[in-house]
């Protein structure tokens, strides 16, 4: 299996638990505030590491007690963190999320430290020995390009999360080898030109274009959610792990689901990521 290199974002994950989201206005009681590990690009690394793989977070965060759980979590999946800067006097990224009785919820993001984040933080030789690059938009497009870049001059596959949704430069599409979607950034997409891409449908799975080749449904593995916060970035970072094991995109997708399914059914984002040995159990009961 080769290296997953992923560059991005590395946030404090602020998590209030409430029966229903709070119309405009409206003040509701909730849960005990959690601090939690997150980010979109940390996640999907330690989702990844987790499982088994290889893998190195390039990102920044700031000097603080955020910046260390972060760095503390990722480094307990197995990840490297040697490309993790720590910026002094910057805050740690957070996200400010609040969780409904349905699992369902709402992120509010602060960049912090990940807005420092540029080119430079992105050394060519962090691409040596890789198969697969994870991207996702929680740093500047900058940055992204960079890594698209450096990836593609190195024959590494380019896996982008084109998440948190927004315009793109048609050279990110360009240089994106597969590209990860759900349905309703697929429809605002439109158009994109990238011949492999995965469309999340959330329970219903998802479908893989891999080419030429007629699209492939895969049904999801139906669970009751209890927070469905990061269960794209446990989909992703399983997808890059089983790219970088030589899978096909059906195949990987395949493996994904189940392993989306079973970070639903626990709350968080990093802390409801499943080992080999728990997903394999997870999916045979």
């Amino acid at each position: 299996m080769t290296r997953i290199v992923v560059v991005g974002s590395l946030n404090a994950d602020l998590v209030v638990r409430t029966e229903r989201f709070p119309k405009p206005g409206e003040t509701l009681q909730g849960s005990d505030l959690a601090i939690l590990p997150g980010g979109k690009s940390a996640n999907q690394a330690v989702a990844a590491g987790r499982l088994g793989g290889t893998v190195r977070l390039i990102g920044a965060v700031g000097d603080d007690g955020n910046g260390a759980l972060l760095r503390d979590s990722v480094a307990a999946a197995g990840v490297e963190t040697t490309h993790v800067a720590v910026r002094e006097g910057v805050a740690t990224g957070t996200a400010v999320i609040t969780v409904d009785s349905a699992g369902e919820n709402t992120i509010v993001i602060s960049a912090g430290a990940n807005g420092t984040l540029t080119p430079d933080d992105v050394p060519a030789d962090a691409f040596e020995g890789a198969g697969v690059l994870g991207l996702c938009l929680e740093v500047s497009i900058d940055v992204v390009l960079a890594a698209a870049r450096a990836a593609r001059a190195a024959g590494v596959t380019v896996l982008t999360n084109l998440s948190p949704f927004g315009a793109v430069p048609q050279e990110l599409l360009d240089l994106t080898d597969v590209l990860l979607v759900n349905e309703h950034e697929a429809v605002s997409l439109g158009e994109h030109g990238v011949r492999r891409s995965i469309v999340t449908r959330g329970g219903a799975g998802c479908t893989v274009h891999d080419g030429d080749d007629d699209p492939v449904s895969v049904d999801a593995v139906r669970v009751e959610p209890v927070d469905t916060t990061g269960c794209g970035d446990a989909f992703m970072g399983a997808v890059a792990l089983r790219l970088a094991a030589g899978d096909s995109l059906v195949d990987a997708a395949r493996f994904a689901v189940g392993v989306g399914a079973y970070a639903a059914t626990k709350p968080g984002a990093q802390s409801s990521y499943p080992t080999a040995s728990e997903l394999e159990s997870f999916l045979r009961a």
